[in-house]
């Protein structure tokens, strides 16, 4: 019989102990979801300011697939690819093209030579375009023939009367050309300007200088270009020297000017004979507005990987820069030229970094809530615990004032003085039935002493 009333002891005894773990835990949860909902909240307003993750397959408009520019994109879509991001490149015939597809949406960054977008009729097209900067120069070579005497041309305007070729019409490089010849007076009345159509035709149009069937050869393309090369060891041609490059620069600033050493491309043989100076726009890389700002940053850092390092007209750590104001520099651009990638990306993995700089927007408006929440919260806890006692106080104090009262005033008789004690059981009931976690049982039993004081109090009256 008594190891049963044990068990039953013990049984009890558990259960007791498990509804005051179960006391404790409901306050706490009844303090915390006040809280939790002011963070819930602020969580909320931080997500409104995070960007979402980018993408993971952008578009590149870039030009010719025998170009520049997309050789160069080639390489910028090896990079993307270790980062986990794919960059479809779209071959186009130009930079006009690229600005097409930009502004349409069929892109997301595209190749833009520098002056192309400040001379397009359709300039108000561009609105909602920016641009990370300048990747490399693309110098302007202009060959001539030697003529009678052989005098070479000296000037644009020497070329008046001749037969000029432009490779090619559909790119950029025809419309500098004829903005350049434009500016001396240069124009089909006054010469014979003719541009190829197709990339084959790059050859086809230097033999033709070679043979004398034209005069002077408009062309950008890099200085080891085979068309360069062969070029400038032919004889009875020579590069012509922008001499008023400076001049130029004031008309057009989207051109540079750079500057060819004699013997700058083969020392040997020396070519050039002469110091030339050349005139150069810079490719540029155009980006919609809404290019996510970590596409941004990766795009900059393969620019620097591609375009950092010192080149035939370049020092190192010269590119990417900002030297083409067609259209307004990006913040992410502004930032990376002004500090370097974002840190995080400097350390971490291209997806890792994103992922961290996320979490980061997020998390700190919410550290801000929490650690004020987290020092407030046991003093409210604690406060809704012992108001629930401090109401039974005060029936107590009530009762004990009625009683003081009844006394003064000679009012007891024996139905006040069972009313009182009534009084008392069902504030004594009420104590408890107060739940009170277990942590705080001492102020149950201190008010269980000062409800059998207020009794011994009715009992002497």
């Amino acid at each position: 019989m008594l190891k049963k009333e044990s068990r039953a002891l013990k049984l009890r005894r558990q259960l007791q102990h498990a509804r005051e773990r179960w006391l404790t835990w409901r306050e706490a949860l009844i303090t915390a979801w006040p809280l939790a909902l002011v963070l819930l909240l602020g969580f909320g307003a931080a997500f409104h300011f995070v960007k979402p993750a980018p993408p993971r397959h952008i578009v590149m408009s870039t030009g010719r697939e025998d170009g520049l520019y997309h050789a160069f994109a080639l390489r910028y879509q090896e990079i993307f690819a270790r980062n986990g991001i794919t960059l479809e490149l779209r071959p186009s015939q130009g930079s006009g093209e690229n600005l097409l597809r930009l502004s349409q949406g069929e892109a997301d960054i595209a190749f833009v030579q520098g002056g192309v977008a400040s001379n397009w009729k359709d300039r108000d097209n561009w609105q909602g375009l920016y641009t990370l900067g300048s990747a490399f120069y693309e110098p302007l070579w202009v060959f001539a023939r030697d003529g009678k005497n052989r005098q070479y041309p000296q000037r644009l305007t020497d070329l008046t009367q001749k037969r000029i070729t432009v490779i090619q019409e559909n790119s950029s490089v025809y419309a500098l050309a004829y903005r350049l010849l434009s500016a001396n007076d240069i124009t089909e009345k006054t010469a014979q300007i003719s541009p190829t159509t197709r990339a084959q035709d790059e050859f086809a149009a230097a033999g033709a200088l070679q043979q004398g069937e034209i005069d002077a050869l408009f062309i950008i393309a890099a200085p080891e270009s085979p068309i360069v090369q062969v070029l400038l060891r032919s004889s009875g041609i020579r590069l012509m020297s922008f001499n008023r490059a400076e001049a130029y620069h004031r008309h057009f600033p989207y051109l540079f000017r750079l500057s060819m050493p004699e013997g700058g491309v083969d020392l040997a043989y020396n070519f050039p004979p002469q110091d030339t100076e050349l005139l150069a726009a810079t490719a540029n890389l155009a980006i919609r507005e809404d290019l996510h700002p970590a596409l941004q940053s990766l795009m900059l850092s393969a620019l620097r990987e591609v375009h950092g390092g010192s080149g035939f007209f370049q020092e190192a750590g010269e590119f990417p820069a900002y030297r083409n104001s067609d259209f307004p520099l990006t913040a992410a651009a502004e930032r990376f030229y002004a500090s370097g990638p974002p840190f995080l990306q400097r350390y971490m993995p291209f997806w890792l970094a994103v992922l961290a700089d996320r979490f980061l927007i997020l998390a700190l408006p919410l550290l801000t809530l929490l650690l004020p929440m987290l020092r407030f919260a046991p003093a409210i806890y604690s406060w809704r615990v012992r108001s629930r006692i401090c109401r039974v106080y005060g029936e107590l104090k009530f009762l004990e004032n009625d009683l003081l009262r009844c006394r003064r005033l000679g009012t007891l008789s024996p139905e006040t003085h069972a009313d009182f004690m009534a009084r008392l059981d069902a504030i004594e009931a009420d104590a408890n039935r107060t739940p009170v976690p277990l942590s705080f049982t001492d102020l149950r039993y201190t008010l269980k002493t000062h409800i059998q004081l207020v009794r011994e109090r009715i009992a002497e009256t």
